[in-house]
């Protein structure tokens, strides 16, 4: 039986954990059966769609205040240290019961704030270490800054053996200006977007509709009420999902607003989103990269309004996908709900087509494929 383990830190919304749940499905799949083992900063984890055989183990939360600053999300007496030494000694001790044959890290080698590296020295030797990187980390100099600040090279020269970018380097290249240790060099495998065969797509049943995202919702507020503001002018039959961390004033502000718009449905937290997805003809949302890949896999027209601070990293991935597919990016300087219904107003969703131009999506596939690989070079074997 192979034991895989994921880690995801999850700061500032959901994407993280819902990039690593998706991950987890596509291993779940391997041969010969896997027990997997989540470990998740994110109170929401539990919630969330989950294959069989996978459980979560739960780290004391965080909120981000800053690029790259985090505070106790709950635990607010306890200072940052100690917070980041409590998460570590959690994860640290996890990972060495479970003994995994795969640990697959998203996206920070050395865990927040270094708390995962006394858990990679105790599962050096048994498990294949891999790093998941997203398609886009952060705007150039800043991504390049916060890698040399974190000393991200030297934690993946001393304890990883390969590195997984889930995305497709023709729309956008992260390693080019991240160092990347020349040991693991030829060990960078561009999986493509973890976009096809993610969840469990239908046709979906009831009538098309417009459907608005704000990811976790921590910082969709305004994106939210624009939505809904713009409903009740445009008349269509919409769907909007708060997310579970919006504010509560700005929950009821946006619910406030949403009354003047009768065909349009608010739901504060939806754990499995592929209903709502599997109904739309458009969306509008920010610039995640789950929701990305989403709105990539069906085809969508999406009206994308990246966040831009703390980091930019949904503005360059908006930017880079739009000429790949049927983004249309906002900037967020210019978002109202005059622009959002007038957007709205000249839709063509009439043709929604899966071409074959695009970026490549098939990342899922690659990921069990590279997995099986890494395992049985650990002296596990598993026939991918």
């Amino acid at each position: 039986m192979t034991r895989i383990a994921l880690y995801s830190h999850d700061g500032l919304g959901l994407g993280h954990i819902r990039r690593s749940f998706v991950v987890a499905r596509a291993l779940s799949t391997l041969p010969g059966g896997v027990d997997l083992l989540v470990l998740s900063g994110a109170r929401e984890a539990a919630s969330l769609p989950r294959p069989r055989r996978c459980d979560v183990v739960t780290l004391p939360g965080v909120v981000k205040t800053g690029s790259g600053r985090y505070a106790p999300r709950e635990l607010t007496g306890l200072s940052h240290r100690e917070l980041v030494a409590l998460r570590g000694s959690v994860a640290t001790a996890t990972l060495r019961a479970f003994a995994p044959d795969l640990l697959v890290v998203d996206r920070h080698p050395g865990g927040l704030d270094g708390e995962l590296l006394d858990a990679l020295e105790a599962v050096r030797g048994r498990a294949r270490v891999v790093l998941g990187l997203r398609d886009v980390v952060d705007e150039p100099a800043a991504a390049r800054r916060e890698w040399h600040e974190r000393s991200c090279s030297e934690v993946l020269d001393s304890s990883y053996d390969a590195v997984w970018v889930y995305g497709d380097p023709r729309v956008h290249d992260p390693t080019s200006h991240l160092e990347i240790p020349p040991r693991l060099r030829s060990g960078v495998q561009f999986t493509g977007y973890l976009a096809r065969g993610r969840d469990d797509s239908s046709a979906g049943h009831g009538p098309r509709t417009l459907l608005g995202l704000v990811g976790g919702g921590a910082d969709g507020a305004r994106l939210a009420l624009a939505f809904a503001t713009a409903a009740a002018s445009h008349g269509r039959t919409a769907d909007l999902v708060l997310g579970s961390q919006m504010p509560g004033e700005a929950r009821r502000t946006v619910r406030a607003a949403a009354e003047a718009a009768p065909r349009l449905r608010v739901h504060d937290f939806v754990p499995d989103m592929t209903p709502l997805l599997d109904r739309a003809a458009a969306v509008v949302s920010m610039g995640g990269y789950n929701t990305a890949c989403e709105v990539l896999d069906r085809g969508l027209p999406t009206l994308m309004v990246p966040r831009v601070r703390p980091r930019k990293e949904q503005l360059v991935r908006a930017l880079a996908l739009a000429p790949w597919s049927r983004i249309t990016v906002l900037d967020p300087g210019g978002l109202d709900a005059d622009a959002v219904a007038s957007w709205v107003r000249e839709l063509d969703t009439d043709d929604v087509v899966h071409s074959g131009f695009g970026p490549d999506l098939d990342g899922l596939r690659r990921v069990r494929e590279a997995a099986g690989a890494l395992i049985d070079r650990g002296g596990v074997h598993v026939a991918v």
